[in-house]
């Protein structure tokens, strides 16, 4: 059995490439775990959605002027932001149906110079990822992306921590709410170019949302909330490259799995906040109450 367990875990190590997708798998995966957290306290996950979307035209732009792809795709990102706050702020339009204007423009931008282009640039690549043709190129820029965002997530947690609890007391105690917004604005678009090679555009949505809703659903303080949605994010990230491996299926729609899979379980079986956790909590309430209540009776008895 342990023989057969080995075999499992350390035959795929004997390829470069499954190292890479490994360690690019792990980096990125922690760091949406990361952002996840304040994304879903804040309300932002269509904000992800469309900053994942709309970066497909920076990388076919990159790709035809031969620029990095994490430029391009970094930049439209920021362009994405922009425009979604100018039309909320300058217009009557609401909030939700600017980012649903702006991204959905962006990302057909994006499919019509794509079939513009020659033929080396593969559509299925840049939506689905591609984590198995990661070069060391490819490996030095995630872990450079990653470490710089997980490094001003960790460093400015307490202020990010405040603007998603109470804006307002933040702007009270000094602190910039519109500056905060920008910058973890800019993480969400540098961390959607970190995790773009590992899942890709469509992919990567699920991994900016799912471990910050699996975290909440099993944690009481934010803290914790951090880190059960890192861990949950990394081993989603190990047991679908897993999987994928020795399944033969797509990478990144196998880690998504995965990470649905941990969702599910906590909605289900969290001891709070899971479904079946608030039905036993519930059945446990009479029980209890009618207990004190026996006992304050047997206590007024002469």
């Amino acid at each position: 059995m342990m023989d057969l367990l080995r075999e499992l875990l350390l035959a795929p190590l004997e390829f470069g490439f499954m190292q890479n997708a490994l360690l690019v798998s792990v980096v990125a995966a922690a760091v949406c775990g990361l952002l996840s957290c304040w994304l879903v306290l804040m309300g932002w996950s269509l904000m992800g959605e469309a900053v994942a979307h709309s970066i497909l035209p920076g990388i076919v732009l990159a790709y035809l002027f031969g620029v990095p792809m994490a430029v391009g795709a970094f930049v439209f990102g920021m362009l994405a932001v922009a425009l979604i706050g100018g039309i909320s702020t300058s217009s009557t339009v609401k909030h939700d149906t600017a980012i649903g204007v702006v991204f959905t423009s962006l990302f057909a931008l994006g499919l019509v110079l794509i079939s513009r282009t020659p033929s080396e640039t593969h559509l299925q690549h840049i939506l689905f990822g591609n984590v198995l043709g990661t070069s060391r190129t490819d490996l030095i820029q995630v872990l450079c992306l990653g470490a710089l965002t997980a490094a001003v997530l960790l460093i400015k947690r307490r202020d990010f921590t405040l603007l998603a609890f109470d804006r307002t007391f933040a702007h009270t105690i000094g602190l910039s709410a519109t500056g905060l917004s920008a910058v973890l604005l800019m993480l969400l678009a540098l961390t959607t170019v970190t995790a773009l090679q590992t899942l890709g555009i469509i992919l990567v949505v699920a991994m900016l949302v799912i471990p910050g809703a699996t975290a909440m659903l099993l944690t009481r303080t934010f803290g914790r909330m951090l880190i059960v949605a890192s861990a949950s994010a990394v081993l989603s990230a190990l047991v679908g490259v897993y999987l994928s491996y020795w399944g033969d299926v797509a990478t990144g729609g196998t880690i998504v799995l995965v990470q649905s899979a941990q969702f599910a379980m906590a909605y289900l079986f969290a001891p709070r906040k899971g479904v079946l956790g608030r039905l036993a909590h519930r059945r446990r309430r009479p029980v209890a109450h009618r207990l004190d209540q026996s006992a304050a009776t047997i206590e007024r008895i002469p």
